[in-house]
């Protein structure tokens, strides 16, 4: 694998394992991320390294096995495009569903 690929994947894990860290001394609750603004933009800004890691995969290697490797661009976009748009519970949701699994994809091809 090229190191910088490896690199990138390094980078995606490292911002889903801090989006994890916000958790360890609050519960997962959807309220108190609502209501806490500096919580959901540090979410946010890990939620575009992500993409922009997979982006920058993608690039060098176009065939890259991360699954929904454009609908993670796609949210990268978003965020830094339509700022003013996010949903509180679509970032929630992506939280609660597909972080997880993105991990464990990540995991296996590091």
């Amino acid at each position: 694998m090229d190191e910088r690929v490896e690199k990138w994947l390094y980078d995606i894990r490292f911002a889903i394992d801090e989006i994890d860290g916000y958790f360890l001394e609050r519960e997962k609750n959807f309220l108190l991320f609502q209501q806490n603004r500096m919580l959901k933009r540090a979410i946010e800004r890990n939620l575009e390294i992500i993409g922009e890691a997979t982006n920058r995969i993608l690039s060098k290697e176009p065939d890259f096995p991360i699954n929904n490797a454009r609908k993670i661009v796609n949210l990268r976009n978003f965020v830094i495009h339509s700022y003013d748009s996010i949903s509180d519970e679509n970032i929630w949701a992506i939280i609660i569903n597909n972080l997880p699994e993105l991990k464990k994809d990540i995991d296996k091809l590091i």
